[in-house]
């Protein structure tokens, strides 16, 4: 007869020594003594580090800076068996960013893999490469005179409704405000589809940006949910797989009614990108109305040509730049809000310049106008200096890379925490505060180079900087020149989390007091 509790006893027995063995030859290997080498949190035989990150967004995110600061300027910690390096070292950063090798995005952009797939963010090697040449001149100065059209637009749709609400202000969430805004933006201007009807859709898209994020976090934190069958058996991986239907069928929307616009003109305007006669807004002999190329555009011109872009691909980069073009920004301009209401000095200053230079226009804004704002783009840069829309970037390393502080195996992840890269002191004076004379006053070449990487650097830098740049000081030129604006909370108290950008916990709320002149 069959000894249940014996046989029980030795199948437990065996893991225990199986995982032992394992444990052993990982850290036995060259990675894992290198990587051992190098200072982290306290880990555990088999499963790492696993304990500390299987919790709330927010716990994760203290977690990340405690060890940023209490283990500087590198840390390591251990997903199960693998090795995970954390620098923010502008020295280390420097010598990461910089490499043409070492571009591969890490398996921790797995989990978004089933959205964005193989898009420019998440794509490598040659693909990559081909994609990044192809987009790029849809961000050139040119086209970002275009853009600013739509830019203004929209900055003053968005004053109005905050008007028509209270004449003696209004408290306002900052954040839902700020997604319609750069979302209807970013599909009007370089998707080249105007948003019709109610802010329904904006919002339901927002939404399910949202949910998918918490979605993606909960399923990185947890990596022996690695099997996308098993994943997809859960109550999480059904809801994954229904939002993320809705977000593939936003963008193809996009995608369907641009391809429309062209087939109505016979594609007339997808063979020549650079003739001036785009920038007409003539009327077609059938009543079809011009519409000048965007970003899109070029997506579908280069489907007709022999340059590897097919539909799939247009889908590709539509979903990936629809996300980053309107998340990232509206992020980025909520802290910037936040911030300028907390620190009225500040504001008024900004407020000061944007009244003498629109003085000239009548109260009207131009692309020169924008860019005589100086002040207010320091402003800007010291809010994504506190704030970076994205604070975490993750490579995979296929060629051993020698930084100035560790060594980093093949086969190691890597993390560049930039979110802790612009709050070092040894390169940030009193690097908490909201001081944007640092930019206003210094040099750049008086800082060094990777010290400051709101957007990236090196040969996988935002492609989108420029337009971002460009939307956020329109926005919050329009923003001071017509409101005063009042905290509700510090923004220090704000709880962040981790998420596919920086994001608050909990909603947050600007009062918005219009300006009579």
């Amino acid at each position: 007869m069959i000894d249940f509790s014996s046989l029980v006893s030795t199948i437990l027995l065996s893991l225990v020594l199986f995982f032992i063995v394992i444990h052993i030859y990982v850290h036995s290997t060259e990675r894992g003594r290198n990587c051992d080498k190098i200072s982290g949190p306290r880990s555990y035989p088999i499963i790492g580090n696993i304990l500390d990150i299987t919790t709330s967004a927010e716990e994760f995110w203290d977690y990340l800076r405690r060890s940023a600061r209490d283990f500087y300027p590198v840390w390591k910690l251990w997903l199960g068996i693998w090795p995970v390096i954390n620098i923010h070292h502008p020295d280390d950063v420097e010598v990461i960013l910089s490499s043409t090798k070492n571009i591969r995005k890490s398996i921790v952009y797995d989990i978004i893999n089933p959205w964005l797939q193989d898009g420019l963010l998440l794509s490598t090697g040659e693909k990559w490469r081909s994609r990044r040449k192809i987009l790029t001149p849809a961000f050139h100065f040119k086209n970002l005179r275009e853009h600013l059209n739509f830019m203004i637009e929209h900055t003053e749709r968005v004053i109005n409704e905050i008007k028509s609400e209270a004449n003696d202000g209004v408290i306002k969430e900052v954040l839902p405000l700020l997604t319609t805004f750069t979302l209807k933006t970013i599909c009007e201007s370089t998707m080249g589809v105007t948003m019709k009807g109610s802010d329904d859709d904006e919002d339901n898209y927002v939404k399910s940006v949202h949910q998918i994020g918490e979605i993606f976090f909960y399923r990185g934190v947890r990596p022996w949910i690695k099997n996308d069958w098993i994943f997809g058996l859960t109550s999480k991986g059904r809801e994954q797989t229904k939002i993320l239907k809705y977000l593939h069928g936003f963008s193809d929307k996009i995608i369907k009614e641009r391809i429309s616009y062209h087939e109505k003109t016979g594609g007339k305007y997808l063979n020549d990108s650079s003739s001036a006669e785009l920038n007409s807004n003539s009327q077609f002999d059938d009543g079809i109305k011009r519409r000048k190329l965007a970003f899109l555009d070029i997506l579908i011109a280069a489907s007709k040509r022999e340059s590897g872009v097919d539909r799939k691909g247009i889908n590709e980069e539509v979903d990936t730049f629809v996300f980053e073009g309107h998340d990232t920004t509206a992020t980025a301009l909520l802290f910037a809000v936040l911030l300028l209401a907390e620190h009225k000095d500040i504001q008024d200053k900004a407020r000061s310049e944007i009244e003498e230079v629109l003085k000239e226009s009548d109260g009207k804004m131009n692309m020169n106008a924008i860019h005589r704002l100086t002040y207010l783009e320091c402003c800007i840069k010291e809010s994504l200096r506190l704030y970076p829309s994205v604070p975490l970037i993750s490579r995979q390393i296929e060629e051993d890379l020698q930084l100035k502080h560790c060594f980093v195996p093949k086969g190691t992840i890597l993390n560049v925490h930039i979110f802790d890269t612009h709050r070092d002191p040894n390169f940030w004076p009193r690097p908490n505060i909201f001081d944007p004379n640092r930019f206003f006053l210094g040099r750049p070449e008086d800082r060094h180079p990777f010290s400051y990487i709101p957007f990236s650097a090196g040969p996988r830098n935002c492609i989108g900087q420029k337009f971002a740049m460009l939307e956020m000081k329109t926005f919050l030129a329009g923003l001071l020149y017509n409101f005063y604006l009042e905290p509700q909370e510090a923004t220090e108290a704000v709880r962040n989390r981790v998420d596919l950008v920086i994001r608050p916990s909990s909603p947050v709320y600007v009062k918005l007091v219009p300006i009579v002149r």
